[in-house]
């Protein structure tokens, strides 16, 4: 089958928060909204169709997760990323976020110190905070362009913090990192080494780009298999975010227990009957749409490297790996955080995310989501060249 990601949809009725909220956070609501990090693009048939035929049955009392559930889920993760999970290893959590900020209550406590590697999604800094922990910045390196992790950085603040967590965000969001299997294996030895928990937010896994893969943090030695805790969802994937479908993976029986205890008595591990049905449809039956979807994305976001370059030079497109959000780097402008917010909201009527709400090393750099009809994105552009030529 083949799918229509040209096609526009119009999400003014639904309740979008890409677009109720316009207003509120950017102070107009004329603007083409390309922040909020879900797709313009319909969820595969496979999902509608799932919801409506449980809708169809008219009964929604209690209900458990079953073997279909779990075992969408452990077919996926295989066939997707040779990734082998067990049943008891997995637990529903009622979003990604939300499964982190659990994590952080369940083995830190008040003042705790807790990693975080920015510029990176900023819920990493907020909800630690929040919970009345201490977060230590271990800034991503960017050298010729690309983004790595600062092993040398990471290894001294160890030396002088006895941090208890690090949050790891696998692909990471902004930058479109898809960690590679070297780095991955040295930050699960230097975390196991000196006992910090590895919570690793694989919430855009499925969204590697062509001529990459992505490797789950707990398959890439013992050490990162015992001592992690790995979020996973099928949100972003299939643009299901409201559905909130998440689920942890845990392979350490103790971490485990420790995780569940706290899960448990709060009833935060029940899945709702619509999270269950469409995560098995998506797992099962959603393939096919996510492969066009992706090459879709790579073709916008091809789009926007080649405009880039030919129209608005001072702009570079941060290459991605992975997400259908793209990194871009603003600095040549010589504009100020404030300037080049005005830029792109006032003067260019763009709604994008300011990239210094991702750390103050996003200060240059704004956040453009591409999971859109290739329409917007065309003319997203031409109104950002004309207000840079005006």
């Amino acid at each position: 089958m083949q799918y229509n990601f040209d096609e526009i949809i119009d999400r003014s009725t639904s309740h979008s928060v890409k677009l109720n909220k316009l207003k509120t956070v950017f102070g107009r609501d004329d603007l083409i909204p390309l922040w909020v990090a879900d797709m313009d693009f319909l969820s595969p048939p496979a999902i509608t169709e799932a919801l409506i035929e449980r809708t169809r049955h008219g009964i929604f009392g209690y209900t458990v997760p079953y073997d279909g559930y779990f075992l969408s889920i452990i077919n996926w993760l295989k066939d997707r990323h040779s990734y082998e999970v067990y049943r008891n290893e997995i637990t529903f959590v009622p979003g990604v976020v939300k499964g982190f900020a659990f994590a952080i209550d369940a083995f830190t406590k008040k003042n705790d110190k807790i990693i975080i590697q920015p510029p990176v999604y900023h819920p990493f800094r907020i909800v630690p905070e929040a919970l009345e922990r201490r977060v230590v910045n271990n800034p991503l390196l960017l050298e010729n362009g690309k983004y790595s992790i600062d092993f040398e950085g990471l290894k001294g603040i160890i030396a002088e913090n006895d941090c208890k967590m690090l949050i790891l965000c696998n692909p990471h969001n902004p930058v479109g990192r898809v960690w590679n299997e070297d780095e991955l294996i040295q930050l699960a030895e230097i975390c196991y080494d000196n006992n910090i928990l590895v919570v690793s937010d694989e919430i855009h896994s499925d969204l590697t780009l062509p001529g990459f893969r992505h490797r789950p943090f707990a398959t890439v030695s013992e050490k990162a298999k015992e001592n992690s805790i790995t979020l996973m969802a099928p949100s972003k994937t299939f643009n299901i975010a409201g559905i909130v479908s998440s689920f942890a993976v845990i392979h350490n029986p103790e971490i485990r227990k420790l995780y569940l205890n706290y899960l448990a008595p709060r009833e935060l591990d029940q899945a709702t009957i619509y999270a269950l049905a469409a995560t098995e449809a998506a797992y099962n039956y959603g393939e096919e749409w996510l492969d066009q979807a992706l090459a879709y994305i790579q073709k916008n976001i091809d789009f926007v490297e080649n405009y880039l370059k030919e129209y608005i030079p001072q702009i570079n497109a941060v290459k991605s790996e992975a997400t259908f959000l793209v990194w871009l780097d603003c600095r040549a402008l010589n504009l100020t955080q404030q300037e080049l917010v005005d830029l792109f909201v006032n003067k260019a009527k763009l709604a994008l995310n300011d990239g210094t709400v991702f750390g103050k090393e996003g200060e240059g750099f704004m956040r453009l989501n591409v999971g859109t009809p290739l329409s917007n994105i065309e003319k997203a552009l031409d109104n950002l060249r004309k207000a840079l030529n005006s």
